[in-house]
């Protein structure tokens, strides 16, 4: 989405972009970055605790309750800055243009066969 926003706000008239828009976008990519961070120190403390130590024992909670605090910053970013990629968008469709082509993504495979996969 953010990818997107950014190529479509390159193709924009001037008319129709908002000041604010690149720093939102900017915001936005940061926060995600730091998010993507913070879930991989998880994933490296979720390794190191005890054996046993699950959701209702001290060491979990303070550990997901720390994570938490540290993750709340970013997410209210996204809550506060988010709506400007719906504005491009938006703005976007206003212009009459063409749509920039989409960033090709590398495909995700799934990890399990899904909810069809199971009832069979």
């Amino acid at each position: 989405m953010l990818a997107t926003a950014r190529l479509q706000l390159q193709h924009l008239p001037p008319r129709l972009v908002r000041d604010s828009w690149p720093g939102q976008l900017s915001t936005l990519e940061e926060a995600l970055r730091r998010l993507d961070t913070l879930d991989k120190q998880w994933r490296q403390t979720m390794a190191l605790l005890p054996e046993g130590a699950g959701p209702g024992t001290g060491a979990y909670d303070d550990a997901l309750d720390e994570h938490h605090a540290e993750c709340w910053s970013y997410l209210n970013d996204w809550a506060c800055n988010g709506r400007a990629i719906l504005d491009i968008q938006a703005a976007t469709r206003r212009a009459g243009r063409p749509q920039p082509k989409r960033p090709q993504l590398p495909a995700v495979k799934s990890r399990h066969g899904g909810y069809r996969a199971a009832r069979r």
